[in-house]
């Protein structure tokens, strides 16, 4: 089927802002047709599909939960006992709601970690979201370790589905050498990146530097754990020395500024491991850390706490934090067919209704996508040339097969069994 989206603003590899017609067959781009801009008249813009790089999607059953708790205190008395009540059909409904969510705000993939892994991959699956999810490392679980192997092991050749299975620890503090050596070890053979979090907080830093006389990264690296590369969420605390070793074995850095700033945390030194060589990639975390899974938002504060920390407005340029959330998001997660608008790549895209106050005039495109637009303003998502999402319909079917309140049902009734 060949199909196209006409008289759009795009925007193209290279950094270039274009007009014209995107030309759909398949799933794929099959031509971007360029030609002069009309002075009045063009009110969409199409970016490439945004991608979001380290949530917990399924959390949208705990939104705001313990808000204004630190992160331990957070985890130990708000999240974890309720996490301990979920079942598989929770996990499904809160996955189905979170990817309704990120669709419905440009968002075309995502990294997820979180438990019941095969029902968050049904359920992305289902909606008609990309994602990368992941039977996450425990060492102090029983059996976890060949969990994650197995699992790992039964998806790692399903390179050409929408949901990819990624290896996974949780963090350096809830898993032991043991563990981490013998997960290196299952992935020399299958060679998946690793989603882990890392240095979020001062004091998990510091406690690792106690065990073990080095940093979370140092640490890692060391037991060949990142060998295979992968994607390490916060970083918040990271050294110099932990970015050159990301920049080397090829682990990105997800940025987390909402979530790190709510939770007191503080924020990555992004900037910093950019020139350093490290591929900074953006995520929501989950929502209830966050509390929502609007990527133009992680984009907006990308943008200012960079340049307001250092007092120099040059740093961090809008390109930057929009390939942030496109191409590198896609690098990060092994997707090299998603994140950019260009012949070949597959049609993940996300289209904004420019006609509204506060993106008129559009003299610079890029710094209203960063500094001026909201998730409420995307009006359709595509992902493999399939409208996902489309605002003129969304109270009818949303989605793929589910449509918005059956799935708003499912959530609420598992809300409501485990609050």
């Amino acid at each position: 089927m060949r199909h196209a989206i006409e008289n759009v603003w795009m925007l193209l590899p290279e950094r270039k802002v274009g007009f014209g017609d995107i030309v759909i067959e398949g799933d794929s781009i099959a031509e971007v047709n360029l030609r002069p801009a009309p002075g009045a008249g063009a009110t969409s813009l199409v970016l490439p599909g945004l991608v979001n790089s380290h949530c917990h999607a399924p959390m949208t059953l705990v939104r705001g939960l313990g808000g204004g708790l630190p992160l331990q205190r957070w985890l130990e008395e708000a999240i974890f006992p309720v996490e301990a009540k979920m079942k598989g059909e929770d996990i499904h409904a809160g996955a189905v709601w979170g990817a309704m969510e990120m669709l419905a705000g440009g968002t075309t993939c995502v990294a997820d970690m979180y438990d019941f892994p095969d029902d968050e991959a049904r359920a992305f699956a289902e909606v008609g979201m990309r994602a990368n999810v992941c039977r996450v490392g425990l060492s102090f679980v029983p059996g976890r370790l060949a969990e994650c192997i197995d699992f790992t092991s039964r998806h790692a050749s399903d390179a050409e589905t929408p949901v990819l299975v990624d290896f996974c620890i949780h963090s350096e503090y809830l898993t032991d050498e043991n563990f981490c050596r013998e997960l290196a070890a299952a992935n020399r053979e299958l060679g998946r990146p690793l989603h882990v979090h890392v240095s979020e907080t001062k004091k998990e830093h510091e406690e690792c530097i106690a065990r073990h006389g080095k940093t979370p990264i140092a640490y890692l690296a060391d037991t060949g754990i990142l060998d295979r590369g992968g994607y390490a969420a916060h970083c918040v605390w990271c050294t110099d020395d932990d970015f050159r070793i990301m920049a080397e074995k090829n682990v990105a850095l997800v940025h987390n500024p909402t979530s790190n700033m709510k939770l007191g945390s503080g924020f990555a030194r992004i900037a910093r491991a950019m020139e350093l060589g490290v591929n900074v990639a953006l995520g929501t975390d989950g929502p209830a850390s966050n509390d929502n899974l609007d990527m133009f938002e992680e984009m907006h504060l990308a943008s200012l706490i960079h340049k307001g920390v250092a007092n120099d407005p040059t740093v961090l340029s809008a390109w930057d934090v929009i390939e942030m959330a496109t191409k590198n998001g896609a690098k990060a997660l092994g997707r090299g067919d998603i994140g950019e608008i260009a012949v070949g790549k597959k049609a993940d895209l996300c289209v904004v209704d420019m006609d509204r106050p506060h993106l008129v005039p559009a003299l610079d495109i890029p710094n209203l996508v960063v500094h001026s637009m909201h998730a409420s303003d995307v009006v359709a998502t595509f992902v493999g040339g399939k409208a996902v999402y489309d605002k003129s319909r969304v109270g009818a079917e949303f989605g793929g097969a589910i449509g918005t309140e059956k799935a708003k049902a499912d959530l609420l009734a598992s809300v409501s069994r485990l609050l």
